[in-house]
């Protein structure tokens, strides 16, 4: 799927250049400050063993939108004589631009393999919000940390250089994640990144600071524990560990407001969920 976001006449339009089975985008709702928001439907219900899907997201300079899923990436069971299945994710944002990326969680499956690969190119005064949250499985159905393979490959670059790149794989049978080197007594990972092209590193380490107050709130030993660190530059990485998912949505948004409000001056506008 390739989606173009690009400003016209004070609001922002979105122009589906490309749209195959199983992701669909019916049409862009027009948010406060001329923003496009759009859901990104998963028609088949979750990704099959040997998918390949690829979503391509430009905005446009100037342009500003916000994209969310209408429902957790289920990764299904994979099938003997399949290939992992694969997700591409692309973005990129142009000048003075900005992307709110915020999907609902993946959630592996008992016997999945998958491997998820972001790029995100930045360009001078582009922002960007966006969100991740893992969970073990299907925890009321007994999975937890169940899945075969997940890998994950994150190249963040602004101007070209890299503020961020991770690559990590987790094969619980191999190496278990219930150990204190990894996961411990939690269950769920979350991620927030805020980026934005230009701020010196005093902002950034203010903005650290500012993050790092909510994540002290939110924190609840045994329960809860969240972090704050700055990027190599043009931004920060906030990270959480649950036991349950029920308290991340909520953290999540609190994040993301005080980030909005520092980088942005603004509140921002949570996403209207649709069916």
């Amino acid at each position: 799927m390739t989606l173009r976001f690009a400003a016209e006449g004070g609001r922002t339009r979105l122009r589906v250049l490309q749209q195959d089975p199983p992701w669909k985008v019916v049409r862009a709702f027009p948010q406060a400050g001329g923003q496009a928001l759009v859901h990104l439907h998963n028609v088949s219900g979750g990704v099959l063993a040997g998918d390949r899907l690829a979503l391509d997201i430009d905005v446009a300079p100037e342009a500003a939108a916000q994209i969310t899923t209408t429902g957790a990436t289920r990764l299904y069971r994979h099938r003997a004589g399949r290939p992992d299945s694969e997700q591409q994710l692309t973005i990129s944002v142009g000048q003075h631009g900005l992307l709110e990326y915020l999907p609902d969680a993946v959630i592996p499956f008992a016997g999945s393999r998958h491997r998820l690969r972001t790029q995100v190119r930045l360009a001078p005064g582009a922002t960007l919000f966006w969100w991740e949250v893992l969970a073990p499985g299907r925890q009321a159905a007994g999975e937890r940390f169940a899945f075969e393979r997940l890998g994950a490959e994150i190249d963040v670059r602004v101007g070209g250089r890299p503020i961020l790149r991770e690559n990590f794989l987790l094969e619980p049978a191999e190496r278990p994640l219930g150990v204190t080197a990894r996961m411990g007594e939690y269950s769920y990972l979350a991620s927030f990144y805020a980026c934005r092209e230009g701020d010196p590193a005093a902002f950034w380490r203010a903005v650290e600071d500012n993050l790092n107050e909510v994540a002290n709130q939110r924190t609840q030993p045994g329960e809860t524990t969240w972090g704050v660190s700055t990027l190599a530059s043009d931004g920060v990485l906030v990270r959480g560990l649950s036991v349950t998912g029920r308290s991340i949505p909520a953290a999540l948004r609190e994040f993301w407001r005080a980030a909005r409000r520092a980088i942005g001056g603004d509140d921002p506008v949570p996403p209207r969920k649709v069916g």
